[in-house]
């Protein structure tokens, strides 16, 4: 029997959705299988919207018609009929899950005095405690501890339990009022601000209620959010004096300097960004006024509608926005302010759900955004021209993962994430044509290649390049780590840390490592992108880099070092390369688990290891497995991941001074958040570590430390191949 939670509240309108979306998502990180279950749900064949952003959230696997119980008119019919088939409908989920988030009903569709009591009538049947949502909209700290007292002696009268109480949409002012008044009694309370850009409804459903028609712009950009309306009834400066950042405007459609005027002022970098026009009357824009907005080369959204002004701005005034029907960035400022405001492990004790010992993709990836948040490092985006890179970041803001500089024009960079409905606020923006970073990181590089005679005139060209920019902002403290690689080869992006960062000391080769997250455990994989065919002492330290990277993100290393033999079973220079590795490594490293060479399958089988290798401390429970060459490993690492449906996490580059990750050219929104994760946790561990080698040693000192060399000092050295190999392999990781 499942753990469940069910959501209710004693009105319209208090934000379950967002409430909900943050308990499925805390859920998500803690336990295997999270349900998802709404008692009541409206008539029609209209979908359900909040089950729908709920199914939307991975690790959620109930279909839509096992979430949905019954009608409001079954309800109204029958309502003891309609709670018999509640209750049968959600033991089916129940049984599938550990954790059910269960979502009352929402008083939209006929909202009745004994709506409350019916809920807790259900949650008493279900056995689920009640987690009570309340309004705080307009309210005294005193208004809103009453309303939720009187909802909670509601609920007890049918029996059913109210675990807590959380308070939302509150004036960020009364927090804390508020709070105290919730848990006076002893009562686990919570409290969350009021969010306008939650409650603001997207241009596409303004459009639809308007019963309006895109006349003019991209329709993508219907999915932008209106945070404010205005009605543009003035003259022009008047007009211009009053527009805001998201507004939608209406004007009158017959008109055409006030179209025009709006059009120009979003086109203008010194003019706010508009979600959309209204042109109202049913009155179109004649061919000539049509033909000058098109020169302005604006994809701003431009909608016609038959309603009159008073009527279109009341409309669009009484519209209300769900997060459901929202942009990402509705969603991640959904579940940042959940996170920032909820305190995860108080609600986890108090709603009795341990943590579960199996670790799910979305379980690793999740806690990778709670270590990056515990201790927020500066990470630099040098693609800041490529919209995933802005999706990204925005989602990287909004939950405080880390803190960001973006590389681009600032004008350019922010418009587009303005027109994407993205807030990038919290991002700094450097262009390295203007910046007054440029000459300083030009005499840098000069010093740092003095010895193969570099000039400043030519490294003030080399530092404009986005990839040398961000490296040399990583180099000289400025920023703690970079990400790149969403539209730029591997070479391009890692060639310069070669050149500036350089290899850790003691550390002769960088390589890398996938995390491949299995149904119910993460495994290491090494090295699967960089290195083509290292030696025994390079694949040494590609297993003592790669248990280090296991061990820093919580993945106990037992190394194994893969080969088509097991033991002494073997020979031939492929085997002896692994064997001598292997011996390496247990000399250099006594402390860690290590065996090779082992086949795959006495790796990971316990019955096959007690045959191939009994007694071995790594043998049937590896964690870490090292491929003898990159065409194994490439290979392997995508067989698993395609036919065994695990996520790859990475490629993580791992043996560099300070922290450098480069991307699929197929990257994913949510692979830049995961590796920008990574990132941040490598640069905490650094810094954990006392630091590296001061930005000013000079580079025969970083060779006299064990470093490695410069790419194009030697054409036999291991730098010089990473680059041009992994370019090679035209960026197929994560593809």
């Amino acid at each position: 029997m499942a753990q469940s939670i069910y959501i209710a509240s004693p009105e319209g309108y208090t934000g379950k959705s967002t409430v909900a979306l943050g308990l499925v998502d805390l859920f998500v990180r803690r336990v295997e299988r999270v349900g998802v279950f709404r008692p009541v749900s409206r008539s029609g064949d209209e979908r359900d919207t909040v089950v729908d952003l709920l199914l939307g959230q991975g690790g959620v696997t109930t279909s839509y018609e096992d979430a949905i119980g019954v009608t409001y008119d079954d309800v109204h019919t029958d309502p003891e009929a309609a709670l018999a088939t509640i209750v049968e409908k959600f033991r089916a989920v129940d049984s599938a899950n550990e954790v059910v988030i269960v979502v009352g009903s929402d008083y939209t569709d006929v909202a009745s005095p004994a709506e409350l009591a019916f809920n807790a009538r259900v949650a008493a049947n279900l056995g689920a405690p009640v987690l009570l949502v309340v309004s705080a909209v307009d309210r005294s700290p005193a208004e809103v501890e009453q309303v939720a007292e009187l909802a909670a002696v509601e609920i007890a009268q049918e029996h059913a339990t109210t675990v807590g109480v959380l308070a939302n949409r509150c004036a960020p002012a009364q927090l804390e009022e508020v709070r105290a008044a919730l848990t006076a009694e002893g009562r686990p309370g919570w409290v969350m601000p009021e969010v306008p850009l939650l409650s603001a409804p997207v241009v596409r459903d303004l459009m639809r209620a308007l019963d309006g028609e895109l006349i003019h712009g991209d329709e993508a950009l219907l999915d932008r959010e209106a945070e404010h309306m205005l009605v543009s009834g003035m003259n022009t400066e008047h007009i211009l004096e009053r527009l805001r950042e998201g507004q939608l405007c209406i004007a009158a459609g017959d008109r055409p300097e006030v179209l025009i005027t709006l059009m120009t002022a979003h086109a203008s970098e010194t003019f706010p960004s508009l979600a959309g026009i209204v042109l109202n009357g049913g009155y179109r824009p004649s061919p000539q006024v049509v033909k000058m907005v098109e020169g302005l080369g604006q994809r701003l959204p431009v909608i016609s509608t038959s309603h009159d002004t008073y009527e279109s701005a009341r409309i669009v005034a009484t519209t209300r926005g769900q997060v459901s029907r929202g942009t990402q960035r509705k969603r991640d400022l959904a579940l940042g302010t959940f996170e920032q405001h909820i305190d995860a492990d108080a609600l986890m004790r108090t709603l009795d759900v341990p943590r579960s010992e199996v670790v799910t993709p979305l379980m690793f990836e999740s806690r990778l955004l709670e270590r990056a948040r515990a201790d927020r490092q500066h990470i630099v985006l040098p693609e800041g021209d490529d919209d995933r890179i802005l999706r990204a970041a925005s989602t990287l803001l909004s939950r405080q993962v880390a803190d960001l500089t973006l590389l681009g024009n600032e004008s350019q960079v922010r418009a587009r994430a303005a027109e994407l409905g993205l807030d990038l606020e919290g991002a700094r923006v450097l262009d390295p044509a203007t910046s007054d970073l440029t000459e300083e990181f030009a005499a840098e590089y000069t010093r740092l290649r003095a010895h193969k005679g570099m000039r400043i005139e030519r490294a003030r060209e080399i530092v404009r390049d986005v990839s040398y920019f961000g490296t040399m902002m990583v180099h000289t403290g400025k920023a703690d780590g970079m990400v790149s690689g969403a539209a730029h080869t591997t070479a391009h992006t890692i060639k310069p840390s070669f050149e500036i960062i350089k290899t850790k000391p003691g550390t002769s080769i960088v390589s890398s490592v996938f995390f491949m997250c299995l149904a119910d455990r993460v495994l290491v994989y090494g090295d699967c992108a960089i290195n083509p065919d290292p030696t025994a002492e390079q694949l040494a330290d590609i297993a003592i880099s790669s248990a280090a990277t296991a061990a820093q993100f919580d993945v106990d290393p037992r190394v194994a070092m893969l080969s088509y033999s097991t033991g002494a079973s073997g020979a031939g220079a492929d085997v002896d390369k692994v064997r001598a590795a292997t011996e390496r490594v247990r000399e250099d490293r006594s402390d860690l688990f290590v065996e090779g060479p082992i086949q795959y399958d006495a790796a990971v089988d316990a019955s096959v290891a007690k045959t191939k290798l009994p007694g071995s401390d790594v043998a049937g429970r590896a964690t870490v497995f090292i491929f003898p060459d990159l065409n194994t490993g490439n290979n392997t690492y995508k067989a698993v991941q395609r036919s065994a449906g695990a996520v790859a996490v990475g490629p993580v580059l791992q043996g560099l001074n300070k922290p450098v990750n480069d991307l699929s050219r197929g990257a994913l929104v949510q692979d830049i958040v995961n590796t920008v994760a990574i990132t941040a946790v490598q640069a905490q561990a650094d810094k954990a570590a006392g630091g590296v080698p001061a930005p000013h040693a000079t580079a025969a000192a970083d060779k006299a430390a064990g470093s490695a060399p410069a790419p194009d000092a030697t054409a036999a050295s291991a730098g010089a191949r990473v680059p041009d190999v992994t370019a090679s392999a035209d960026k197929e990781i994560r593809a």
